[in-house]
């Protein structure tokens, strides 16, 4: 079994921002693999269910994302689990707009979830890093975070919310590498291809031969009938 935890902040204020990139793809895995309703415990909300006919626990902490590791310890600790088997999805400001990378363990970037998440339970959780891009500059990475996906992103997000949900079942197989290779795949699949330049039109291979009487008549061919003579008349 895995506990997937989706990293975001609780409330309508901030369910569209780009920090919330982790609740949104975990509502769609729920959404899609037909799991339990979400149920309130331990500080977030919880959805049970079979992906891909193994056991999976699909967790929201509600705690806001810095306090992400409260909740994420308490799910471990109940179903006696180790960090080993936690799954964390969340934004990845160093990756470009729409790109998946897998990692388990290693730095944090920054990421407050993160952060409260290793505190609580180790280092050795798998992650995730869906990539929003990047500012430009890291005065400005707290009000971009926090801020609603703009319209055009729709290009990028709903083919990765819909590839994430369509192979989240090698997810609980462990198959990591397997997930991150067939969700690259079907995202370039989406690009569109382009144009071919249209084929020249190939020159008969037999053009028609000309018979003696299909062949045009010479000048004094010409010449003999507007006089009304032939050869014989010579």
């Amino acid at each position: 079994m895995i506990l997937l935890v989706g990293l975001g902040n609780p409330g309508p204020k901030f369910a569209k921002n780009r920090h919330n990139i982790g609740f949104m793809m975990v509502d769609e895995i729920v959404r899609s693999h037909g799991l339990a309703a979400w149920r309130k415990k331990f500080q977030g909300e919880v959805s049970e269910g079979l992906v891909g006919g193994n056991k999976v626990v699909i967790l929201k902490p509600m705690t806001y994302m810095n306090e992400s590791g409260q909740a994420v310890g308490k799910a471990m600790r109940f179903y006696n689990l180790e960090a080993d088997d936690v799954v964390v999805v969340y934004d990845e400001l160093d990756l470009p707009p729409g790109k998946l990378r897998m990692k388990t363990g290693g730095g944090l970037a920054g990421h407050n979830g993160l952060k409260s998440i290793k505190a609580h339970i180790g280092d050795g959780f798998h992650r995730i890093r869906l990539g929003i891009g990047h500012p430009g500059h890291k005065d400005k990475v707290h009000g971009y975070v926090l801020k609603d996906f703009a319209k055009q992103d729709a290009g990028w997000f709903e083919p990765l919310r819909d590839a994430i949900a369509e192979y989240a079942p090698l997810l609980t197989t462990r198959e990591f590498a397997t997930f991150q290779n067939k969700v690259h795949l079907r995202l370039n699949d989406n690009e569109p291809a382009t144009k071919a330049k249209p084929a020249k039109k190939a020159a008969p291979a037999n053009p028609p031969q000309q018979t003696g009487e299909d062949k045009p008549a010479g000048p004094f061919a010409k010449l003999k009938r507007l006089i009304g003579g032939n050869e014989s008349d010579t």
